[in-house]
């Protein structure tokens, strides 16, 4: 119980780290396999079930938004062999589960281009098959023998916590490495039949099972189908000269549309030129690269050009001479497809009309 109450603070209290967007958007496909170790089960006849650690594997299909969450459907399966021996009461056969569960998952920049952790949960359905024979002799009466074979389902939900390492030279396929908490809360009853030795015909008997808790460690792939590979950036080109110059680029670092030690610089440039020359108006046209969708972009184009319109009224540009304007992803300085991180991108441009 300590174990499972852990688990699930870790993953509220890793919530608001998530802070940065996911590097990709798009479809994608997943799929992993690994170690699965169940918790013992109550029983409400009392005493436990108590499965063994045994497989686990699953599939899915979701879609990244781009701002750093992604959703997914998932199908899973677990495995568990039964079986305990004590000079009384001796039990084997396997307990199986499937689940159907649709997920929603946050992925973490940390700054490392070659690790991203992501952190999430799920709700869903599962079937249970509980397959077992049990014998049991209790002193001075005659050998009890069970045998149960059926399938239930109940609500399941599981709490997520991964690390995804990408491939470069693959772009889109990433590694994974998971621990999830799965459980089925409520109760489950087996129906089976039991026989009495001397006893010409078994009788009905019902095994309720309280609920099922699982720790699983999976390791998998996850490809994600529109990651393009990123264009080369081209070398910096040196800063024109203040005085003859009339357009100037600020640029920025991803998802960011606050200003560096450099931008501040430059936008000071631009601001002591303009005294020095005649001009009709200021213009302050915002862009970004294309990481993320169309409307998260547009917004993050006109965050930015209102930074340096703000930059350049502090170093005594008049206000009613500046306009801005966000274009998002549109006119790329380096063309590139969607998805793609490019430095040159991400800028804002002042125009000296």
């Amino acid at each position: 119980m300590r174990f499972r109450s852990l688990s699930l603070a870790i993953a509220l209290l890793a919530a608001p780290l998530a802070a940065e967007a996911q590097p990709f958007h798009g479809l994608y496909v997943g799929a992993g396999a690994g170690y699965n170790l169940p918790e013992n089960s109550p029983l409400a006849s009392g005493g436990e079930l108590e499965p063994h650690g045994g497989f686990v594997g699953l599939g899915s299909v979701g879609y990244a938004l781009g701002n750093g969450f992604r959703f997914e459907l998932e199908g899973n399966f677990r495995h568990a062999d039964l079986g305990r021996t004590t000079s009384a009461f001796s039990t084997s056969g396997s307990l199986q589960t499937y689940g159907v569960m649709v997920n929603a998952l946050f992925d973490i920049d940390v700054g490392a281009p070659w690790i991203f952790p992501y952190i999430g949960g799920g709700v869903g359905y599962a079937w249970s098959n509980l397959s077992a024979r049990s014998a049991f002799t209790p002193v001075g009466f005659p050998l009890l023998s069970s045998h149960f074979d059926q399938t239930e389902g109940n609500f399941a939900f599981q709490a997520i916590g991964g690390l995804s390492f990408p491939i470069p030279r693959v772009p889109g396929l990433s590694l994974t490495a998971e621990y999830r908490f799965f459980g089925v809360p409520g109760s489950e009853s087996f129906a089976g039949s039991q026989a009495v030795a001397g006893s010409p015909s078994p009788v009905p008997v019902t095994l309720k099972v309280e609920h099922q808790y699982n720790h699983s460690f999976l390791l998998g792939v996850r490809y994600a189908f529109n990651v393009v590979r990123p264009v080369p950036v081209p070398p910096a080109q040196p800063a024109p000269a203040p005085a003859a110059s009339r357009s100037y680029l600020v640029f920025f670092d991803w998802d960011k549309a606050t200003l560096t030690d450099r931008a501040r610089q430059i936008v000071r440039d631009a601001a002591d030129n303009s005294k020095r020359v005649e001009y009709m108006r200021i213009e302050v046209n915002g862009y970004t690269d294309t990481s993320g969708t169309p409307q998260y972009n547009q917004g993050l184009s006109v965050r930015r050009a209102r930074a340096v319109q703000a930059e350049l009224i502090k170093d005594g540009v008049p206000p009613n001479a500046i306009t801005i304007q966000g274009f998002g992803d549109t006119n790329l300085l380096v063309p590139t497809g969607p998805g793609v991180r490019e430095p040159q991108n991400r800028r804002v441009e002042i125009i000296i009309r």
